[in-house]
């Protein structure tokens, strides 16, 4: 095991990866930009090295910065946490290249996932069902039209090289076609410098649902069960929970295995070793593959509650070179969990809501974890993800930590800024969450203000 991480990434997560780190006994270096040098993970840290202003173009995303701060240090390893430069091959080869262990997977694994209309012909190869779509990046508007006859309205045009629900729009017939072509093409661009887009059918309603996989270096590769990702706004995940209702009980045990078995297949179609995720859509008893994220998922904890694997101790031991010692027949599911994004945002408008936090007192009780990358008398600022806090909340079952939630989300005291808090208490106290009835559409048919 190294002796000294680098963690290249900002609040809630660094805080939590240093903490893992630590009770290992490996000592945490922070990096941070100007307008994060009062947060609770820069403090916290047995080091912190300022990387820039407050632009993640000029700090998080700085890999030459990144990389200095590194040397600097004497840091052995960097772990990127998700988003800034986590799926970024260019950062794990430059990595490697200077001699510093990248928490990760293989940077020729994450160009196999990068572009995703050539990641579905990869995993559709080795009997993963896909999405019915096109073979690859479409070239024109013409193309896309004759192609979508194929496909069937409604269709969803997708940025190759997106993620996040960046550059992503349904259309219903050719006349919106053409309009969204356009747009996702000039989004991708914008976003990720290169303007392909590809084509898929497009299920209104679908439920969302992912599978954890952890790999070491060795070839041992398992999954580490399910959640569920369905309540969404514009793409955005908002509130996830393991198991996923679909599977409560033991129903549909058909659909669970198929989906278990396309995950590992596609990942190791991938090359895949550290801890990932795939993720599918579900519709009409059909499990589809959307995509592989290369990375540690923001709603990891629900795992780690309701199974008992600590998925950032296991991507640091990894890295390290150490074999996975957890079998496939070792993961077990205990309890249900569910986590709540908590964004500096207007609850009904959903605008961004920065400032101060003059009042910041998170709730406590059985089955209540709070990961916050703010204190009281922190400043929000504007320059990144309105994500202040993530609240995980478990139970022996799912009514129970949906009665925790709701005591919880009840108790916590924020005032400064408005949060999205009032629509998370919509979401548990609707009927249609409470029975496990779930899709990508929620929000706008039960959580209305």
């Amino acid at each position: 095991m190294f002796k000294k991480l680098l963690i290249a990434n900002r609040g809630e997560i660094s805080r939590r990866i240093g903490a893992v780190a630590r009770g290992m006994g490996v000592s945490t270096v922070a990096v941070y930009s100007d307008a994060d040098a009062d947060l609770p993970f820069v403090r916290e840290a047995d080091e912190a090295v300022r990387i820039g202003p407050a632009p993640a173009k000029d700090s998080y995303l700085n890999i030459a910065a990144i990389l200095e701060a590194a040397k600097k240090t004497g840091a052995e390893a960097i772990h990127p946490g998700y988003g800034f430069v986590s799926e970024n091959a260019e950062f794990a080869t430059a990595c490697q290249a200077a001699g510093i262990t990248f928490v990760g997977p293989p940077p020729e694994a994450m160009l196999r996932m990068k572009d995703k209309s050539q990641a579905r012909k990869l995993v559709a190869a080795a009997g993963v069902p896909v999405v019915p779509g096109t073979e690859g990046v479409v070239p024109d508007v013409g193309t896309a039209l004759a192609q979508a006859e194929g496909i069937g309205y409604p269709v969803l045009c997708k940025a190759a090289g997106g993620g996040g629900g960046i550059g992503m729009a349904a259309a219903k017939d050719p006349a919106e076609l053409e309009k969204v072509f356009r747009q996702c093409t000039d989004r991708a661009k914008a976003a990720f410098g290169r303007e392909g887009v590809y084509l898929e059918r497009y299920f209104p309603a679908p439920r969302h649902i992912e599978v954890q996989i952890l790999g070491d270096q060795h070839g041992h590769l398992i999954h580490v069960l399910e959640r569920e990702c369905s309540i969404q706004r514009r793409h955005q995940k908002v509130v996830e929970e393991a198991p996923s209702p679909l599977f409560a009980g033991g129903q549909h045990p058909e659909v669970s295995q198929k989906l278990f078995t396309a995950a590992v297949a596609a990942a190791k179609a991938f090359g895949y070793a550290n801890a990932g995720t795939v993720e599918f859509l579900y519709s009409d008893g059909n499990v589809y593959f959307i995509e592989m994220n290369a990375r540690l998922q923001v709603e990891h904890p629900v795992t780690e509650l309701t199974t008992g694997v600590d998925l950032i101790g296991w991507q640091l031991r990894i890295a390290s070179g150490e074999r996975l010692t957890v079998r496939q027949e070792d993961v077990v599911r205990r309890g249900a969990a569910l986590e709540f994004r908590i964004y500096a945002e207007d609850p009904v408008k959903f605008f961004p809501s920065p400032g101060p936090l003059k009042v910041f007192t998170p709730p406590t009780g059985e089955g209540v974890r709070l990961d916050a990358g703010y204190a009281e008398g922190n400043i929000v600022t504007p320059n990144y993800d309105p994500m202040i806090a993530k609240l995980i909340v478990s139970g022996a079952t799912r009514a129970q930590a949906i009665e925790r939630s709701i005591a919880a989300l009840e108790q916590f005291r924020i005032e400064g800024i408005k949060t999205n808090i009032p629509l998370h208490l919509r979401i548990l106290r609707s009927e249609a969450f409470q029975s496990g009835a779930l899709d990508t559409r929620f929000l706008e048919q039960h959580a209305k203000p």
